[in-house]
C-alpha cells in the first residue's frame, strides 16, 4: 500500500530514488517456480461505468466496472498479480471533463475508483495534461499508488515531475515498473507545460534500467504512453526504439494508439489494449529460484476482452454517486434545434460533414468567431456520427459534436500561413482517380486532424497533389494574398500542433482557458434557442467526377453489406481507400448481368501463359560472361508518419542503404509524397525480402525478370493459385 506521500516526495527530492513497495514475502523452496501476473489498462478515458452518457444507455464492451471483474478473476486465479495503468485515464467523458476535472475542490472520481480497485501504479498520458499542472498535482496527492513519468522534469531545478519507476516485491520476486509519458505533449498542450521538460523515452530509459538492476530486480516492465511505432518522425514516441536498444526489458505496455497488440519482439513481450476499458493486457511470467536468484523460464502476453464479463456490482455501488450526479447534470435542457444539423450519409461510413459544408461544422466555427472576434475559424469533425438532432438539446448532445475538452485560442496569422494551414489540412483526402465512386481519406491522418474553415471561400481540388489543392481562396470577395493578415480562431490542441510544425508563428491575442469550447457552444445554444441549422456553403471539393454508371449499384452493395469501405491497418481510420469501379470490372468482380444492365461492355479476359525464359543459343565463339543485370531500384512514395526505419522494415532493406542511395544528408528529414529509391542487393549471400506493388499492365513473368527470380517461386511464395491473375496495387513478396 502506498503509505506516505510526504515521505515519498522528500525522498524523491533528495535522491530521485525509486520507491519500493512490498507484499509479504513467503519462503520458497529452492527450484520452485513462481507465477507472476501483471495486468495493464490503457486509455480508459474516464469510462467508469459501462455507460454512454452521450447516448444515454449501457454498453457491453467498455468501462472500469467491467475491467474490475477481469481483475478480480485473475487475482483469484493468481494472488501474485499486479495492476498498472498506462495513461489517458482521467479525461474523456462528461463525468470527468465537464464536472470533476474543472473543480479542484472535488475528489477526482477516476482516481477514487482506481484506489478502490487496488492499482499499483499509473503512467501519465498526454490527456492528463489537458487541464493543467494543478490537476495533475491534485491527483498525485489523492492517488494511493505512485504516478509515473520518468521522462518529465521541472525546468527550474531538473527534478522529476513524477515518480520515474517503482519496484514491487511479490512473493520474493522483484518487479521493476518504469513509466514514460508521450514526449509530444508540448506539441499539443504547449502553453500548459512551459515549466516542464520532456525527453525521448529512449534517452532516459538506460539510467533507470541500470538503477533497477542495481536494486536487484528480476523482471523489468516498461509502461509507455506511446504506440509501438513512431507517430511523428524522429520524436522518440515509439516503443520499438526501447525494445531494440534495451534487451533487458522483459515486457512493454504501450498505449495512446487505441489498438490491440499481443506479440513478442526480440524476446520482449508487447501488449496494448483498445481504449475505454474495452480490453485488459495480461503479462504472465514463470520465475524459478536457484541459488537465491530468480530467472524467467517462461513468459507470455494476452489481451482479454471485457465484453463477456458482467460489470462488478461492488464497483457499481461504490461509484454510484459520481454516476448519478452526471445523469442529473445531463437532464438540463439547454435549448432546442428545429432540424437535424448533419445530413444523412449518402454512402454508409462516409460522413457528409467531411466532404461538404454542413451546419454542424458551421455552428462550431460560428461560435469560435463570435467568442474571439476573429475573421476566420477552423474546426474538425471529431466523430463520424456528430449531429445536433431535431428537438431538445442537452449537454450530452454538445459532447457528441465536440468530444474533447479543448479551450479556444485567437491568433493573428498571415495569408501565407493561412494557405499553408489549409494545404496541410487538405492532405486528408486521397488523390482522386478515374473510376472512383467515392471521395476517400488518407489512412495515415486521423479525422480529428482535418479542419474545415469558416470566413473564407475556397475549393479543394483532390485531383492535384498534396500541397497544391487549395484554389480560388477569397476573403470578403477578394483573393487572399500572402502578405494579408487575419485573426484566426482555433482550439488549443490545433494551435500547439501548428506552432510546433512551424506553420504558424504568432502568439495568442485571446485564450479562453479554463473555459472550454464546449461551454461556449452551450452558451450559444442557450442564447439563440430555438436554433436553426445554417450552412453558407463557403467551400467545396472539386475535381472528383462521381458519375460512373456503376456508382448507384456499388452504393447499394455497400448499404446491403456485401461491399465494405476499406479501413486502415490499425482500424482507426475509416474510408481509407476509394472503391474504384473500373478496377473491379478488370478484376471480374462485377457480375455479367450487372454490366449488361448498366450498358458496360467488357472484352473477355483470356489469361496468357506466363512468359517462359528462353534457352540462350550456343555462342559460336567463346565470349566473356556478361555481368548479371541488376533489377531497377524500386520507388517508394513516403506516407505521412513514415520514418526511414519504418520504410526499411517494409521493404526489407537497411535504412542506412536507403539514405545513402538517396543522398539524404539528414535521414530524419523526409516528407509525405517524397519519392525514395529502394536499393536492390547484388550480394549473393545476402537474403532480402522486397514488397513490390503491382502496377497496371504488370505480369508475374515481367516482375520475376525485373528482379532476377523465377516466376514459379513468386507464385509459390505468394500462394497464387492462378499466376496469370494479379491486380494493380496488389502486394507481391519478392525473396532474394
Amino acid at each position: 500500500m502506498y503509505r506516505s506521500k510526504k515521505l515519498v516526495a522528500f525522498l524523491s527530492a533528495i535522491a530521485l530514488v525509486l520507491t519500493i513497495f512490498s507484499f509479504p514475502i513467503s519462503s520458497n523452496a529452492a527450484g520452485e517456480t513462481i507465477k507472476i501476473t501483471v495486468l495493464g489498462t490503457t486509455d480508459l478515458h474516464a469510462n467508469i461505468y459501462n455507460y454512454s452518457y452521450e447516448d444515454g444507455k449501457e454498453v457491453d464492451n467498455l468501462g472500469m466496472t467491467k475491467v474490475y471483474s477481469v481483475v478480480k478473476e485473475v487475482r483469484e486465479e493468481n494472488p501474485n498479480t499486479l495492476l498498472i495503468d498506462n495513461g489517458d485515464t482521467i479525461q474523456g467523458t462528461i463525468l470527468s471533463d465537464d464536472l470533476y476535472n474543472n473543480d479542484l475542490s472535488l475528489k477526482n472520481p477516476v482516481i477514487d475508483v482506481m484506489n478502490f480497485m487496488g492499482y499499483d501504479a499509473m503512467v501519465l498520458g498526454n490527456h492528463e495534461f489537458n487541464f493543467g499542472i494543478e490537476l495533475i498535482d491534485k491527483i498525485k496527492e489523492e492517488a494511493e499508488f505512485p504516478i509515473l513519468a520518468a521522462n518529465v522534469t521541472n525546468k527550474s531545478n531538473s527534478s522529476n515531475f513524477a515518480t520515474p519507476y517503482i519496484i514491487k516485491e511479490v512473493n520474493g520476486v522483484k518487479i521493476g515498473i518504469l513509466g514514460f509519458t508521450n514526449p509530444n505533449i508540448p506539441k499539443w498542450d504547449g502553453p500548459k507545460v512551459t515549466n516542464l521538460e520532456f525527453t525521448k523515452p529512449v534517452d532516459t530509459a538506460g539510467k533507470y534500467i541500470e538503477e533497477m538492476k542495481q536494486q536487484g530486480v528480476d523482471i523489468i516492465i516498461v509502461s509507455t504512453h506511446t504506440g509501438l511505432e513512431e507517430e511523428y518522425a524522429s520524436t522518440g514516441d515509439g516503443a520499438m526504439e526501447l525494445i531494440e536498444k534495451y534487451p533487458d526489458i522483459d515486457a512493454v505496455l504501450t498505449g495512446h494508439a487505441h489498438v490491440t497488440q499481443n506479440t513478442v519482439i526480440n524476446d520482449t513481450l508487447v501488449g496494448a489494449a483498445k481504449n475505454a476499458g474495452a480490453e485488459v493486457v495480461r503479462f504472465d511470467f514463470e520465475v524459478k529460484e536457484e541459488n537465491g536468484e530468480f530467472t524467467i523460464v517462461d513468459k507470455k502476453v494476452d489481451v482479454i476482452s471485457v465484453k463477456d464479463y458482467q460489470a462488478d456490482e461492488d464497483l457499481i455501488n461504490y461509484a454510484k454517486p459520481y454516476h448519478e450526479r452526471t445523469l442529473e447534470f445531463l437532464k438540463e435542457v439547454i435549448g432546442t434545434v428545429t432540424e437535424d444539423f448533419a445530413p444523412p450519409s449518402e454512402i454508409p461510413g462516409i460522413p457528409e460533414a467531411q466532404i461538404r459544408d454542413t451546419a454542424v461544422i458551421d455552428l462550431i466555427n460560428n461560435v469560435q468567431l463570435e467568442a474571439t472576434g476573429a475573421d476566420i475559424a477552423a474546426a474538425a469533425l471529431f466523430s463520424q456520427n456528430s449531429n445536433l438532432r431535431k428537438g431538445d438539446v442537452t449537454y450530452a448532445n454538445i459532447f457528441e459534436i465536440y468530444k474533447y475538452p479543448n479551450t479556444l485560442v485567437g491568433i493573428e496569422i498571415t495569408g501565407k500561413e493561412l494557405k499553408d494551414y489549409m494545404e496541410w489540412s487538405a492532405s486528408y483526402y486521397n488523390t482522386f482517380k478515374p473510376g472512383d465512386i467515392n471521395i476517400s481519406f488518407n489512412p495515415n491522418i486521423r479525422g480529428y486532424n482535418y479542419d474545415m474553415f469558416q470566413g473564407v471561400d475556397y475549393k479543394i481540388d483532390i485531383t492535384k497533389p498534396v500541397g497544391e489543392r487549395i484554389i480560388d481562396i477569397t476573403f470578403n470577395g477578394k483573393p487572399v494574398k500572402d502578405t494579408d493578415t487575419f485573426k484566426l480562431a482555433i482550439n488549443n490542441y490545433r494551435y500547439g500542433g501548428l506552432k510546433s510544425m512551424g506553420i504558424i508563428s504568432g502568439e495568442p491575442y485571446f485564450e479562453s482557458d479554463p473555459k472550454s469550447l464546449r461551454s461556449y457552444i452551450a452558451d450559444y445554444i442557450r442564447e439563440n434557442s430555438p436554433l436553426e441549422p445554417q450552412v453558407d456553403n463557403n467551400w467545396e471539393i472539386v475535381g472528383a467526377d462521381l458519375s460512373h454508371p456503376l456508382r448507384p449499384y456499388l452504393i447499394e452493395e455497400i448499404k446491403a453489406g456485401r461491399l465494405s469501405l476499406p479501413v486502415s491497418e490499425d482500424g482507426r481510420s475509416f474510408n481509407s481507400a476509394a472503391i474504384n469501379a473500373d478496377d473491379m470490372i478488370k478484376q471480374g468482380l462485377i457480375p455479367d448481368e450487372v454490366l449488361k444492365e448498366y450498358g458496360i461492355e467488357v472484352e473477355p479476359y483470356e489469361p496468357e501463359e506466363p512468359q517462359q525464359p528462353t534457352e540462350p543459343e550456343e555462342p559460336q565463339q567463346p565470349t566473356e560472361p556478361e555481368e548479371p543485370q541488376q533489377p531497377e531500384n524500386e520507388i517508394y512514395i513516403v506516407k505521412s508518419g513514415d520514418t526511414l526505419y519504418k520504410i526499411g522494415q517494409k521493404t526489407g532493406v537497411d535504412w542506412k542503404k536507403i539514405a545513402e542511395l538517396n543522398e539524404l544528408s539528414n535521414p530524419n528529414l523526409i516528407y509525405p509524397n517524397q519519392e525514395l529509391l529502394i536499393p536492390t542487393t547484388s550480394d549473393e549471400n545476402e537474403s532480402t525480402e522486397i514488397i513490390y506493388t503491382v502496377k497496371s499492365g504488370d505480369t508475374l513473368s515481367e516482375i520475376a525478370l525485373k528482379y532476377g527470380v523465377d516466376w514459379k517461386d513468386l507464385a509459390e511464395d505468394n500462394k497464387l493459385a492462378n499466376p496469370n491473375l494479379i491486380y494493380p496495387n496488389q502486394k507481391i513478396i519478392i525473396k532474394k
